[in-house]
């Protein structure tokens, strides 16, 4: 299941730096983001970019589901997704469809 819950992100990202034995400047560093930038994402304190979720998922050498998913396995159908964005505008569905191909890129 996806997790929209900002602090149990950041939550994760505590857990896998500490497992992997890094410093918050160490993975703003490799993440190319301030060390306070860093610090509030791990907070959960606020939103962080796509472009920087994957280049703080390089840093910590993860993916994205790594911090994004919990183990709470559901079934989604790609009539789930048609049904989520039915009421977007177009612009709206383009977004979303690319952010979805950032997303499925960054898996591979």
């Amino acid at each position: 299941m996806l997790i929209f819950d900002l602090h149990s992100i950041g939550n994760n990202l505590f857990r896998v730096r500490k497992t992997k034995g890094l410093t918050q400047a160490e993975v703003a560093e490799k993440a190319e983001l301030s060390d306070r930038t860093y610090a509030d994402i791990e907070r959960g304190s606020v939103t962080m970019r796509v472009d920087s979720l994957l280049k703080i998922c390089s840093a910590l050498n993860i993916t994205p589901d790594d911090i994004l998913v919990s183990d709470n396995i559901i079934e989604i159908t790609e009539q789930d997704i048609a049904e989520t964005i039915k009421d977007c505008s177009n612009n709206e569905k383009e977004t979303a469809l690319k952010l979805l191909s950032v997303y499925v890129d960054s898996l591979k």
